[in-house]
């Protein structure tokens, strides 16, 4: 390796890298303890990542086999997944109100997964500094299938949240 090429933002992108993917980690890693269920984060969620998966749809659909399959994929794995990790959700009703443990090895999962996608196209970007243009993000197959993972996963656990929230509610 010639280190006398290497500039000061590689050398800073080499430093901070690692200490990046260890604040997601950590940040991820907190929100997969036990909660309260609050219903307008349930409805948030479930609308927010519905609009993500539906959105990647639009920009998909009739423009190519492979980034179809990845939305298919992505989509039927996160919503597959967040079905056999919500039957592991710890759910209470306490006196001091609905409280809820999410299935943390599927989360942490799911969550760094997308992350990883969204730091490899920010390097991405970084490394070709302006020699080539950047693509759209539903342009890759992997970038699609990382969004839909994602969105198909935590999306099916707010919905199975809200769900059982108005079970529980009116009942």
């Amino acid at each position: 390796m010639n280190f006398e090429s290497l500039t000061l933002g590689t050398v800073a992108l080499l430093i901070l890298g690692p200490l990046l993917v260890w604040r997601i980690y950590s940040r991820v890693n907190k929100l997969m303890v036990r909660q309260q269920s609050i219903m307008a984060r349930h409805w948030t969620g479930a609308l927010v990542f519905l609009a993500m998966i539906l959105v990647t749809l639009s920009e998909v659909v009739g423009r190519d086999m492979l980034l179809m399959g990845s939305w298919a994929v992505g989509t039927a794995f996160g919503i597959g997944w967040a079905l056999f990790a919500f039957k592991r959700t710890r759910l209470e009703i306490t006196p001091e109100g609905y409280f809820y443990t999410p299935f943390k090895p599927l989360g942490l999962l799911f969550g760094m997964v997308f992350a990883a996608r969204v730091l490899y196209l920010l390097l991405e970007v970084y490394t070709n500094q302006g020699t080539m243009p950047v693509q759209r993000l539903t342009e890759s197959p992997l970038t699609v299938l990382a969004i839909t993972l994602m969105a198909g996963y935590f999306g099916t656990i707010s919905a199975g949240l809200l769900r059982w929230r108005l079970k529980h509610d009116q009942g």
